[in-house]
Formats: C-alpha cells, sequence, structure tokens
C-alpha cells in the first residue's frame, strides 16, 4: 500500500461532537446527526442499522484478506472487522486528524500489524493503490453529506483499481442526496453494472454492492449476477423486513463463527 501523502491543513470545520449518556457514546458533526454510535458495555457491537447492513459484505467476501475502509468515524465497522475477521489485514483512510483522535473514546485498538488507521485523502490514496483489497467499504460524510470527491467517475474507477478481481466494494449513499442517480450511474458504470442494493435495508441510507469482475467469475460475482437478476428497479433486492433480519443475520453468524 502506498504511504500517505502530507496534507495540508484543511479549511476550519466545526468540531465532531460526542456524547456520552452512561450507556452509549455517540459522534455527530451537526447536533442530532449522529453518524456512528457505540454501547459502553458493548464497544465492539454493530448498533446502527446501515452499520450492521454494510456487513452484508461477506456474502460474496466471507474471508477477506485485506479490507479497506473509507471514513472512520467512531470506528464502529473497524471494531467488528478486527474482532471477527482475524485473518483480515484492516486499513482505514481518514481525512480529519481530529476524527482519529477520538479513536481511544470509541475503544478502537491501537495500530499493530492487522490494523491501520491512515490520516490522508482517500481518493488521493486510492488513485495509487494497486489491486490488493478484497473489500473496500467506502463510508466517509462531512457535514454536507457525501463529498463529491467521493462519488466522482474517477474515484469510482480508482475504487475498482484498488480491488482485486472479485472484490467487494459496498458504497454509503444516502437515497434523498439529489445526486443520488448520478452516483449509482458512474457507480455502474465504474462496475460493468455488477451493482446491487438490498431494498429498505437500512432507512434512508442505501448501500451499493459492487463487485469487481474476474476472467472466470468468482463465487462473490456469481452471485451477485444471480441476486441481480431477481432483484426489482433493475437491481433493487429483497423486501425492507426481510433484508433487515438478513443484516442482523449475517451479523450474528460473523459473531459466531471462528476465524
Amino acid at each position: 500500500m502506498p504511504a500517505p501523502r502530507h496534507l495540508p491543513e484543511p479549511p476550519a470545520a466545526a468540531a465532531p461532537l460526542v456524547v456520552s449518556d452512561g450507556k452509549r457514546r455517540t459522534l455527530a458533526f451537526t447536533p442530532g446527526d449522529v453518524q456512528s454510535e457505540m454501547l459502553l458495555a458493548r464497544p465492539d457491537a454493530l448498533v446502527l442499522d446501515y452499520t450492521r447492513a454494510m456487513m452484508c459484505f461477506a456474502l460474496f467476501a466471507p474471508r477477506p484478506r485485506h479490507i479497506v475502509m473509507v471514513g472512520l468515524g467512531g470506528g464502529s465497522l473497524a471494531k467488528f472487522c478486527y474482532r471477527h475477521f482475524p485473518q483480515a489485514r484492516i486499513t482505514v483512510l481518514e481525512i480529519r486528524a481530529d476524527v482519529i483522535a477520538l479513536r481511544d473514546l470509541f475503544c478502537l485498538p491501537p495500530d499493530d500489524e492487522r490494523l491501520r488507521v491512515l490520516h490522508c485523502d482517500a481518493a488521493d490514496y486510492l488513485a495509487r493503490t494497486p489491486g490488493d483489497a478484497d473489500v473496500l467499504l467506502v463510508d466517509g460524510f462531512d457535514r454536507g453529506g457525501l463529498p463529491p470527491a467521493l462519488a466522482s467517475r474517477a474515484f469510482y474507477a480508482a475504487c475498482r483499481r484498488a480491488l482485486r478481481p472479485g472484490g467487494v466494494l459496498v458504497a454509503n449513499i444516502f437515497t434523498y442526496d439529489p445526486d443520488y442517480v448520478s452516483f449509482l450511474q458512474r457507480l455502474q458504470h465504474a462496475f460493468d453494472g455488477r451493482v446491487i442494493w438490498f431494498r429498505e435495508i437500512a432507512g434512508n441510507n442505501r448501500l451499493l454492492f459492487a463487485v469487481r469482475p474476474a476472467t472466470p467469475p468468482l463465487r462473490g460475482e456469481r452471485l451477485l449476477v444471480r441476486l441481480a437478476r431477481g432483484g426489482r428497479d433493475r437491481s433493487g433486492i429483497g423486501f425492507g423486513g426481510a433484508n433487515r433480519l438478513l443484516a442482523r443475520g449475517v451479523v450474528a453468524w460473523l459473531a459466531r463463527r471462528r476465524g
């Protein structure tokens, strides 16, 4: 993986808001808009629906060797993957130093041979990254929502290159984003149409799953293509209640299994 480039000082931004009530701790960038939530008694648990939904990548890549994450937040995804994918290296790309500084408050393990949290621009980093990621989780937001740099045609092309053939991308996008259709079309173009989502699995969060094609197609790609054939709205799979149960089931399965 390339070394992160030095980041210039970004424009002044409001400090992240951390709130604890004795049972849980939350992270937000604007009051009331919770980005991450942690149970103090179970810091590795996934609390928010969308984080559980993102774990559905395990349907397509059950034993990844390298997981790359765009956006740290409160570290929910990193902590869960660190615990339940013991065979995987985890690289987290976070542009805000003040968010990284909160890692102890959110019980994120220190960096070691398996976990690295890098202070860098993810779009720049992935553009220089060789294709060695099995899973790429894109969950980077700021006060204005999804930054344009994390939903551009060039960014999605870089995501494809950063994945191994057969590797899985999961992109978190809000359904009410006025540019949602454009984002989806760019992603479909970058991944040759191999994109699906599970309908209403996490409220207004739409998790788009894409697979980098391989020759011959690998297990994850074959599964995604079969699901897409039975989908509605061209690539929307299933129904809300069943999909939410699916996400909880995947998380429970991962928590029970051994590495």
